[in-house]
Formats: C-alpha cells, structure tokens, sequence
C-alpha cells in the first residue's frame, strides 16, 4: 500500500498542478497523508505545524529577504523545527497524546512553503482533494 500512495501520490499530484495550476503541498505530500489517512490526528498536527511555519515565516520576512531556494530551505527548517518542538513537547504528555505528531519532518515545511506561495485556503484545499482521490483509488484497488 506504501509503494502505491507514493507513486499514485506523484502522478495525480502532477496532474492536478497541470490542471488546476495549484499544488498539493509538493508532490510527496498526497501520498504520505494518504497513508496516514487512519490517523487523522496526525494528519491535523501536520497541518497545525505546516500553519505555525508559515505563520513563522511571514514573521521571519518582515525582517530578511528569502527567496528561490533560501526561502525553500528556511521554510523546511522551520517546518522541521516545529515538528521536532511538538514532538519534545509531547512526549513529556500522557499516553493518549503520543499520536497528536506530525508526518514526518519535511511534509509540515512542504506544506508551508506553498501556502507561502498559493495561499493558506488554496494550498489546504488542494491538499486535501489530492489526498482523498489518492485514498480513494487505494481503497478501489485493494
């Protein structure tokens, strides 16, 4: 199921940015939410810090000039930053806490980095619909 959501991730991810010119979080992202799609927990903390990043970086560009590629790093940084500060912060938490983590490291600054781009409202959006028509068609296949 891992192999499929990551390539049917890649390739309707593709698509969709064709289409509609919007894209789903970068190209990995679809495919790992899918995967994760019995844990909507996590699904939300990644949001929650991919939100938290952006929010960090509007900040953080009200006093420096990133672009192209530094502003791709910063943005995945400090994705990586929030996620590591939440997991720290959780795992001092009770048990039924320890699921309430993000996606990996990189999907949370990913995810920022084109809400950065295309807008909070836009780049959820699109996450979320690329997400589902993943899952879905996982579902239909197995």
């Amino acid at each position: 199921m891992i192999t499929q959501a990551m390539g049917l991730g890649l390739v309707i991810s593709f698509f969709f940015t064709e289409v509609v010119g919007l894209s789903a979080g970068g190209l990995i992202v679809p495919g790992y939410l899918a995967i994760y799609w019995d844990s909507p927990l996590r699904i939300l903390a990644t949001l929650v810090v991919a939100l938290v990043s952006y929010l960090i970086m509007r900040l953080i560009s009200n006093f420096t000039i990133l672009y192209s590629r530094r502003r791709f790093l910063a943005t995945i940084l400090v994705g990586f930053l929030v996620g590591w500060l939440l997991d720290m912060a959780l795992l001092r938490s009770p048990a039924g806490f320890q699921d309430v983590r993000a996606i990996g490291f990189i999907i949370p600054g990913l995810i920022a980095n084109d809400m950065i781009k295309q807008g909070v409202a836009n780049t959820v959006l699109s996450v979320a619909v690329v997400t589902v028509v993943v899952r879905l068609i996982i579902l239909g296949i197995n």
